[in-house]
């Protein structure tokens, strides 16, 4: 049951109970509220239309910027965004992985163009390339995921 039919309820009620809304006070009262019930459910009934209304326009303009974003951008390729060890190559800052106690660093370009790096945990020493080696998982990271799952 809808707020407007509930408030038609009220006011059928009303009327079946024959008060008098001319005369008493009481009855006046109770007038004007369910009037004004009558007005609070129509305000609501229109802006839930409004609501639906608007939340399909939203949903058929989310659709056309995906149609945009798609005929602009094309298809990501997630992969190579989840490479596990290679960062773009406009970021200042690598992640390694000791290869002593497997404990993962991360370096800037400075240390990586001295060529060697210190492991703060175990404090042993070990070269680092700026260049990843096409690995067997095809992403150039070096690695074979097939052997890390």
């Amino acid at each position: 049951m809808t707020i407007t039919e509930k408030v038609a309820y009220l006011k059928g009620l009303a009327d079946g109970l024959a008060i008098d809304t001319e005369k008493s006070k009481e009855g006046k009262l109770i007038a004007a509220i369910i009037d004004i019930l009558e007005d609070m459910g129509m305000s609501l009934e229109d802006l839930e239309e409004s609501t639906t209304a608007l939340g399909e326009e939203l949903d058929a303009v989310s659709d056309d910027l995906s149609d945009v974003e798609e005929a602009l951008f094309g298809e990501d390729d997630e992969d190579d965004e989840d490479c596990c060890c290679c960062e773009d190559e406009d970021d200042d800052f690598f992640e390694v992985e000791c290869p002593n106690c497997q404990e993962p660093l991360v370096i800037d370009e400075d240390v990586l163009e001295s060529g060697i790096i210190e492991c703060p945990s175990c404090h042993s020493q070990f070269a680092v390339s700026d260049e990843c080696d096409d690995g067997a998982c095809g992403c150039g990271c070096g690695h074979d995921h097939d052997e890390e799952e």
